[in-house]
């Protein structure tokens, strides 16, 4: 099994088992968002262990060691993106499943369980290996931002480019939400760690959309200290005028 099969295997399968665990109505709120990230990290972890021995590992919800720094290959994962929506039950959360190879997003999947496909089983992923033609939109650009807390650049970009803004939950959401054709700009500069952007940014580049920090550098993975102050993933062509806009706000 390939590295993007294996993470796209596991990001469905770890979907299943939270839809499964939201189904159960043992939990609701807070405890049923504690609850998914709990049985979903067991069981990304263990699988990772078992099939790729030798890699890193990096899990939003295991204890850092920092071993990981020693390898050249370090799985990132975010077992619930959005833990909050998760318990809400609404659909804008995301599993990640991330492998960066020298620091780099190179591989990797993205769940969106709560969204059904076509074979009706909550299954939706987005994945490395299996590109998706984009959908060409004309008009104003359509950033995607925060529900609660819409970042101020954001916001200064959108007024820049006469953009419309679409409120949605989780990282990993809003980033398939510019492959799935429903927004052209993702910008956060609220800060996140690399758990929130690894393989959304390893399936955004495999889908040919412009990936970087806001300021237009590399987004580099597997650091010591793993807080990333800021991310832009868009469509190629709004790369330039996005940066631009930036600066001017700057």
């Amino acid at each position: 099994m390939t590295d993007a099969e294996l993470a796209a295997e596991l990001a469905a399968a770890a979907g299943r088992i939270l839809l499964e665990v939201r189904a159960s109505n043992m939990f609701e709120g807070k405890a049923l968002g504690t609850a998914g990230d709990e049985v979903s990290n067991r069981f990304l972890v263990e699988a990772l262990k078992v099939q790729r021995p030798d890699d890193g590992l990096l899990s939003e919800e295991s204890r850092d060691t920092l071993t990981r720094l020693d390898e050249e290959r370090v799985w990132i994962v975010d077992p619930v993106d959005g833990t909050r929506e998760y318990g809400e039950g609404r659909a804008d959360w995301a599993v990640h499943v991330g492998l960066a190879i020298g620091g780099v997003a190179q591989v990797g999947a993205v769940a969106l369980p709560g969204l059904t496909n076509e074979r009706g089983d909550g299954g939706t992923v987005f994945r490395t290996d299996q590109p998706v033609a984009l959908t060409a939109h004309d008009g104003a650009p359509r950033l995607v931002v925060s529900r609660t807390r819409p970042a101020a650049e954001a916001l200064a970009v959108s007024e820049a480019l006469g953009g419309e803004l679409v409120p949605m939950g989780s990282a990993g959401a809003k980033a398939m939400a510019v492959i799935r054709g429903e927004a052209d700009i993702y910008l956060h500069s609220g800060g996140q760690y690399e758990w929130d952007s690894c393989a959304p940014v390893a399936v955004a580049s495999a889908h040919g959309l412009h990936c970087s920090r806001i300021d237009g550098s590399a987004l580099i993975y597997n650091q010591e200290d793993t807080y990333m102050p800021d991310l832009l993933i868009c469509r190629r062509e709004w790369a330039g005028p996005v940066l631009e806009a930036l600066g001017a706000a700057s």
